[in-house]
């Protein structure tokens, strides 16, 4: 698959994942909106690891340059 999420993209991703790891181990996030965060923040740091956003494909986007 061809990688469609820029560096910026990529980064944000990353640092709402760390927010959202911040807020549960503090404690200001618990019960079902502990685990729904959780999910999410799990799936931004695995697709900005891998570069690749598979929302993205369909709709055409790519937040990569070139």
């Amino acid at each position: 698959m061809k990688k469609n999420m820029g560096s910026t993209d990529r980064i944000i991703r990353t640092i709402i994942a760390i927010i959202v790891a911040v807020l549960y181990f503090t404690g200001v996030l618990s019960g079902t909106a502990a685990i729904i965060l959780g999910v999410l923040a799990a799936v931004f740091l695995l697709t900005s690891a891998v570069g690749i956003c598979p929302l993205y494909i369909p709709v055409g986007l790519s937040t990569k340059k070139g």
